[in-house]
């Protein structure tokens, strides 16, 4: 099954939406939502990655596969969608960000990212974004599976950590600033749990300096 590449929407805090606009976020990680073990899998370590490509049933897809040690294997479409796949001769999926935002008085929207100074009704949760409102597309270049605390050095600084508290004086390395943005994100015992994530990486293919939008 062929056709083109499709959009999913993607949520990202303030300061990260700056990391992408600067040019300095092009990683972020989804924790893989695995389904809980069975009876007769509590003997067993728990999903462990195998392996991720292309669906040979669906092309479209870009999926993920695990196994328990004890003969079951699952595999897990990626809900971000997948990159350009040259064989097939399909376009890369895109994501549309979502982020938090508001309406001035003169329906014109404004994003809490930018800081603004103009006047909002009222500033709005990220995922009450609808399409027409968001202002940055990305479009994926590489999906792959690790645990969370095989991120590198390099790979923190895709994930914009340079946005999100870096300082040398405070962290002995930039690995341990990302394990606190991601405690502040996911709860303190999120990084002991190393969970295995998506890695998506991405480029801007949407001018993030375009004039803001008018509610239609």
């Amino acid at each position: 099954m062929t056709g083109p590449g499709r959009e999913r929407p993607i949520l990202f805090k303030s300061a990260m939406i700056r990391a992408i606009q600067s040019g300095q976020k092009t990683q972020t990680r989804r924790i893989v939502k695995l389904p809980p073990l069975q009876p007769w899998q509590l003997y067993s370590k728990g999903w462990h990655f195998i392996e991720s490509n292309h669906s040979i049933d669906d092309c479209n897809n870009y999926i993920a596969g695990f196994g328990d040690g004890r003969g079951t294997i699952i595999n897990i479409k990626c809900p971000y969608g997948k990159p350009a796949f040259a064989p097939f001769d399909l376009p890369a999926d895109r994501l549309w960000v979502r982020e938090t935002w508001g309406l001035t008085v003169e329906d014109t929207v404004c994003y809490r990212a930018d800081e603004p100074r103009s006047i909002v009704t009222r500033w709005r949760p990220s995922i009450f974004m609808p399409r027409w409102a968001s202002r940055i597309t990305l479009e994926n270049v590489g999906v792959r599976v690790e645990r969370l605390q095989d991120i590198s050095a390099p790979d923190c600084w895709a994930e914009g950590i340079a946005h999100a508290g870096w300082d040398p004086e405070r962290y002995g390395s930039v690995v341990e600033c990302y394990r606190d943005l991601w405690q502040s994100i996911h709860g303190p015992d999120s990084w002991r749990a190393n969970p295995d994530v998506w890695v998506l990486e991405f480029r801007q293919v949407a001018p993030s300096n375009q004039p803001t939008a008018t509610k239609p």
